[in-house]
């Protein structure tokens, strides 16, 4: 995976002077530790439909129809750019499905992907979706999205970048002739991944991996695979799904290690599992038996480095 991964971003987020004040909103995570590692494809979708900046802030407003428009006020009588924003945004999506993550400004008219300001006769309801990212995710449901704001989360951050190097390597395995021995390969190596983010969706797409011959082509198979790993990976991975997986990598060196070995492993893993150790610190002794006794089937596994290490994203967790 050695190419950089391309995803889209908002323009201000880039530090780019977009914004309605006509200032930015550069977003230091993006820019200062993800930025090595991946190609951004900034769009500001208010510039692009032709605003100025700086310029009159936008609304979301919502008619007695339950209608939501785009207008440079709450009022009738202020500039709609609904049908311009709309239709933007449904031609711009349709030359992004080779994306592997989309990072959006929160709160936006926009490019927020939730609570943003909705203004009706009540008032204003922070139960809104930004135009242009509400068509992003209906065109490209499979494609992580996140904002600036909740990137914030360690947690949701963390998922966000697993989901974002999962997909890029579907993808490029998307680019290749497709073979079963292939997918079935791609589907092993994330297998405890997998498992850390959803139990029970790990047993449901393991038979569905079972039964690829029933799909009419590789192609079709492969494309609602897509859609059901990035789903699965949308859970955020959890204290307990770790710990299963942890204990099941444990099982592999059972027959090499000493008592003590095993003890020191066992307790750090329960460590772990009560919050009083990081996920890196099991992970890490785990690794070090991986070297020292290897397996072909862990070694494999994206669980150990789903993401590059400097990224520092498990070190909190």
């Amino acid at each position: 995976m050695g190419n950089k991964i391309p995803i889209g971003i908002s323009a201000c987020l880039m530090g780019e002077n977009v914004r309605f004040d006509g200032g930015h909103r550069r977003f230091s995570f993006a820019m200062d530790e993800l930025a090595p590692y991946v190609r951004f494809e900034p769009i500001c979708p208010e510039m692009a439909i032709g605003l100025p900046t700086p310029r009159p802030a936008l609304r979301l407003v919502k008619d007695d129809q339950g209608r939501i428009a785009m207008r440079t006020g709450k009022n009738q009588d202020d500039t709609d750019l609904t049908q311009a924003m709309q239709s933007f945004s449904e031609r711009q999506v349709q030359r992004l499905a080779h994306l592997c993550g989309y990072i959006v400004c929160a709160k936006s008219p926009s490019c927020g992907m939730e609570r943003v300001r909705v203004y009706d006769r009540a008032g204003a309801r922070k139960n809104g979706i930004g135009l242009y990212t509400r068509e992003l995710m209906r065109q490209l449901p499979w494609l992580p999205v996140e904002e600036d704001g909740r990137l914030h989360d360690p947690q949701l951050r963390e998922n966000f970048v697993a989901r974002v190097y999962t997909l890029f390597e579907f993808n490029q395995l998307l680019q290749q002739p497709l073979t079963r021995a292939g997918l079935i390969a791609f589907h092993s190596r994330y297998k405890l991944l997998l498992l850390a983010h959803s139990q029970p969706q790990y047993r449901q797409i393991g038979p569905f991996v079972a039964a690829m011959g029933r799909f009419e082509s590789l192609e079709s198979f492969a494309l609602e695979y897509r859609s059901r790993l990035m789903r699965l990976l949308s859970n955020n991975a959890t204290r307990p799904n770790h710990t299963n997986v942890l204990m099941h990598a444990q099982g592999y060196f059972h027959r090499y290690l000493t008592q003590q070995q095993r003890l020191e492993l066992t307790s750090l893993i329960d460590s772990y599992r009560q919050g009083m150790q990081p996920l890196l610190a099991p992970i890490t002794l785990l690794k070090h038996y991986m070297a020292e006794y290897p397996d072909a089937w862990l070694a494999q596994q994206r669980y150990f480095e789903p993401y590059p290490q400097a990224l520092r994203l498990r070190y909190g967790h």
